[in-house]
C-alpha cells in the first residue's frame, strides 16, 4: 500500500482533546488495551494528516508530537484504524501473528502480498479479514520472533489455511521500510524474542519444514541425490506445466538451462523437506544444491533419458551430432504434470530480485535528482504595526514565519476567544470583540495610506491575507536535501519566460526574474546550456531593476521552461508569457 511516496499530503494539525479522547477511546475497545496503554499509544500532542495513496485511495495518519505515524486508517469512512509498525513495536502483543521466513519479508517490503507457502507458523483461530501482524520466525532449539514487520489483512481463516497450499494468507497494507515507516524517525527493529505464544506450525498439516535461520549453520549437502534427482524432476513438470508447446524443439542443453534450471523450487525445504534435516536451513543454499552433479543422474543425457522413459517428453539426436540431442516436445497431459501443484520458483525470485534492485537503482537516481530540487518557501516577518500583536501573541518579533504558521497561530487565537466567532456564520470573525483590538491594530493601521478601515465582520481567511499584507515578506530558497539555503528580504516572484519581438520583427525568449534560484544556473551558464540546447544565438544582457536577461533567439519557452524545472527551479515558479500575442 505505501510502496510509492504518499501523495497530496495536506499540512498536519494537532488534535483537539476531545478528539483525542474518542481516538484513545477507540483503540481501547478496539484492541483491548488497559488506559495506561491508550496514554501510551495515543499520547498527548497527537497530530492527524491526510494523504492518497499511489492508488489515489484517501487515508489519514495520526502521527506523534516528533511526526511518527502510530496510527493510519484508509478510505472516507476510515472504519479500520490500522497500527503503523512503530506502535507494534511499543506493544507487540496488541495484534495476533503469523510467522514467515527471513527471505519472504524482502519480498513483502517490495509491494507483495504473503503468499500461503511462506506461512510457517500462525495464531490459531484466525479469522478471515483480522488484521495481524507478521513476524520473522528464526528456528532452532529455541525458536524466536521478529517484532512485528509488516501489517495487513487474513485473505482467509486460519482452518482454510491448514487445507489450502495456494493463494493469499495476508493481504499486506503497511511494512518496515516502505513510505510511511520513512515518515518516521526510520529506527531499526527491537531485538528477536523467545516464541512463547501458541502457534499451530504449518509444518504439522501440510509436511512444509520449519523456518531457516537467520544466519544459517550449513555444512556440507543437507540433501541426498536422490532427493536432489526429486526437485530436478519436479522443476522438469513444472518447466513443462509453464512453458508454451511452441518452445519446441529446442537443444537439450538450452533446454535444461532456460527451462528445467529456473525452473526449479525458490524454496526447496517447503516444497521437499530434507529427510535428515538440520535445525537451521537456508534456502538459497539448498537451492546451491540442485544440479545435476548432485544427482543420482550425474549428467544431462542419464537426465533427459529417465525423462523420456517416464513420458515427460521426446528427444532426438541431430543427425550431424549424436551426442548433441534435441527436446523435440513435452507431454502437457502427462498426470505428473495435469496434478502438479505449482511452487515459487528461481526465476520468480531472480526477477523479483532484478526488480527490485532496477526499482533501488531508480529511486536512486530520484532521490540524488530531488536533492538537487529546489524548494521555494514565502516568509513573513512581524513589521511596523504588526509587532505589538505578536507581542501580545507572545511570539518572537524577529523570526520570519510560513503561511502554514501564521495559519495556525491564527486558528490558535480563536480558539483562545471563541467569542470572536459569529454564532451564526462560523467563517465569520467579528473584529469588535475587545479580544480582537490588537488584530484590528496590526490588520488594519488607521492611519496608514492605502489601508481600508477594519470592517465590522470579515472572513477568516481575508482578514490573515489582511494582517499578511502589513508584514515584512522574506523568502527561502533551499535544496531539497537541505545542503544549501538562501534566506533573503523581498517578495519572492516567478521566473519569468516571455516571447517578444525584437529589432528586425524576429521573435526571441527572454528570461528574467532567475537571481532568487542562482543556486540552481547562473546567466552565463544559462545562455551557454540553452544555445546547444535550442541551436539558436543567445545572449547576456542588463535589464530593468537592476536584473539580467538571458536572450535566446526563436520562440523556446518550452525548453526553456523544460531546461530550467531539469536544473532544479520548481514549475510553480515559472511562468511564461507570449507578448506577440498575449499571455498564456
Amino acid at each position: 500500500m505505501f510502496k510509492k511516496p504518499l501523495g497530496h499530503l495536506k499540512t498536519s494539525s494537532a488534535l483537539r482533546s476531545s478528539d483525542r479522547r474518542k481516538l484513545k477511546q477507540r483503540v481501547i475497545s478496539t484492541f483491548g488495551c488497559s488506559a495506561e496503554d491508550g496514554d501510551v499509544l495515543v499520547p498527548e500532542g497527537i497530530q492527524s494528516i491526510k494523504f492518497t495513496t499511489h492508488m489515489d485511495a484517501p487515508g489519514v495518519a495520526y502521527l506523534d508530537a516528533d511526526d511518527t505515524p502510530l496510527w493510519f486508517s484508509l478510505g472516507k469512512a476510515g472504519d479500520d484504524l490500522i497500527p503503523t509498525v512503530y506502535t507494534l513495536w511499543k506493544r507487540p502483543e496488541l495484534l495476533p501473528f503469523v510467522t514467515t521466513p527471513s527471505q519472504v519479508i524482502s519480498i513483502l517490503i517490495g509491494g507483495a502480498d504473503l503468499m500461503r507457502p511462506g506461512v510457517t507458523s500462525y495464531i490459531p483461530g484466525l479469522q478471515k479479514g483480522q488484521l495481524v501482524a507478521v513476524r520473522r520466525l528464526i528456528g532452532g532449539a529455541s525458536p524466536k520472533v521478529s517484532p512485528p514487520l509488516a501489517v495487513g489483512h487474513m485473505a482467509l481463516s486460519s482452518d482454510e489455511l491448514k487445507e489450502d497450499h495456494k493463494g493469499k494468507a495476508v493481504l499486506i497494507t503497511h511494512t518496515w521500510k516502505d513510505h510511511l515507516w520513512e515518515m518516521g524517525p526510520k529506527t531499526e527493529p527491537p531485538e528477536d524474542t523467545p516464541l512463547t505464544a501458541p502457534t499451530a506450525d504449518v509444518g504439522d498439516a501440510n509436511g512444509s519444514s520449519k523456518e531457516p535461520d537467520a544466519t544459517p549453520t550449513l555444512k556440507g549437502p543437507v540433501y541426498t541425490p536422490a532427493e536432489v534427482s526429486q526437485l530436478l524432476h519436479l522443476a522438469l513438470v513444472q518447466s513443462i506445466a509453464t512453458s508454451p508447446p511452441s518452445s519446441f524443439p529446442v537443444p537439450s542443453n538450452t533446454f535444461y538451462a532456460s527451462h528445467v534450471l529456473p525452473s526449479r523450487p525458490a524454496f526447496p525445504d517447503l516444497v521437499l523437506p530434507p529427510a535428515t534435516s538440520p535445525a537451521n536451513l537456508d534456502s538459497a543454499a539448498l537451492r546451491q544444491e540442485i544440479s545435476l552433479k548432485t544427482s543420482s543422474h550425474k549428467s544431462l543425457a542419464a537426465f533427459l533419458k529417465a525423462a523420456e522413459k517416464a513420458g515427460l517428453l521426446t528427444v532426438k539426436a541431430t543427425p550431424k551430432q549424436k551426442n548433441d540431442v534435441m527436446v523435440t516436445s513435452v507431454n502437457t497431459t502427462h498426470p505428473d504434470v495435469t496434478t502438479h501443484r505449482q511452487f515459487p520458483t528461481v526465476r520468480e525470485v531472480e526477477e523479483r530480485e532484478a526488480k527490485r534492485e532496477a526499482r533501488k537503482e531508480e529511486l536512486s537516481a530520484k532521490e540524488e535528482a530531488r536533492g538537487s530540487m529546489l524548494e521555494a518557501t514565502e516568509l513573513w516577518k512581524p513589521h511596523m504595526h504588526t509587532v505589538p500583536l505578536f507581542v501580545d501573541w507572545g511570539l518572537s518579533t524577529s523570526e520570519q514565519y510560513t503561511f502554514p504558521e501564521l495559519k495556525r497561530i491564527f486558528n490558535n487565537w480563536l480558539e483562545a476567544h471563541p467569542e470572536a466567532i459569529n454564532p451564526h456564520e462560523r467563517a465569520y470573525i467579528s473584529l469588535k470583540v475587545p479580544a480582537a483590538s490588537s488584530l484590528v491594530a496590526a490588520a488594519y493601521p488607521p492611519n496608514k495610506k492605502g489601508t481600508p478601515p477594519a470592517p465590522e465582520f470579515a472572513k477568516r481567511e481575508d482578514i490573515l491575507r489582511d494582517l499578511i499584507k502589513q508584514m515584512q515578506p522574506w523568502y527561502e530558497v533551499k535544496h531539497a536535501n537541505g545542503e544549501r539555503v538562501t534566506r533573503k528580504k523581498g517578495t519572492l516572484k516567478p521566473v519569468n519566460v516571455a516571447h517578444k519581438i525584437r529589432q528586425g520583427r524576429k521573435a526571441a525568449t527572454i528570461i528574467t526574474g532567475f537571481e532568487p534560484f542562482e543556486m540552481a544556473v547562473n546567466s552565463e551558464e544559462m545562455a551557454e546550456d540553452l544555445r546547444k540546447i535550442c541551436a539558436s544565438a543567445t545572449s547576456v544582457a542588463p535589464g530593468p531593476n537592476k536584473q539580467l536577461e538571458v536572450l535566446v533567439q526563436g520562440k523556446q519557452a518550452k525548453t526553456v521552461v523544460e531546461y530550467l524545472v531539469k536544473k532544479g527551479i520548481p514549475k510553480n515558479w515559472i511562468q511564461t508569457e507570449d507578448q506577440t500575442k498575449g499571455k498564456k
